[in-house]
């Protein structure tokens, strides 16, 4: 189990140049935008715009906090409610538009037939890990937890975190549909 800690991460360029995007973690370590099996990062989107394309790639995409945002997934309108995981290929032409201000939200991204992921809040129970790992993403300050921190649970480990289960937290289920150890 490692703590990974919101302070520490960097801001990084969008691929389509409309904004920035903060790694939390990716496989394999240090894997590029085009190598990575997958990707978990957080973004603060202040505008309007296009999404980069990512070929062969699902995405899941949550907003985290702020009101929400309608997403155009080749020409369909779909809202995202905060809190609301919203899965869609990479490959599709999706325009973004914010409903009522600025968001931040948590992306999820596995490289097709390699790997799956599953987004949903977490309940305080303990983890455990079969295939891939899980990270438990917190949504608010608690303890020796700032909001934003990472707690990534790797393969094989089971985890309790002293934590109630009225944290605001989402839990990232990262599965290998070939499993390897990661």
């Amino acid at each position: 189990m490692r703590l990974l800690r919101a302070a520490d991460r960097i801001a990084t360029p969008w691929r389509n140049g409309g904004g920035v995007t903060r790694e939390v973690a990716a496989w394999p370590p240090g894997a590029g935008l085009d190598a990575f099996d997958w990707r978990v990062s957080l973004a603060d989107v202040a505008a309007d715009g296009p999404f980069s394309a990512f070929p062969g790639v699902d995405r899941v995409l949550t907003v985290i906090a702020g009101d929400g945002l309608v997403l155009q997934i080749d020409g369909r309108p779909v809202r995202l409610a905060p809190s609301a995981p919203l899965v869609f290929p990479g490959e599709a032409v999706v325009e973004a538009r914010l409903t009522a201000g600025p968001i931040r939200d948590l992306n999820v991204m596995v490289r097709r037939g390699v790997w799956t992921a599953r987004v949903e809040p977490w309940r305080g129970d303990p983890v455990p890990i079969a295939d891939g790992p899980t990270l438990v993403v917190l949504l608010e300050d608690v303890e020796d937890f700032a909001q934003l921190d990472v707690v990534l649970i790797d393969a094989g480990e089971t985890a309790a975190l002293d934590l109630t289960a009225q944290t605001r937290a989402l839990s990232v289920a990262l599965r290998a549909t070939h499993p390897t150890t990661c």
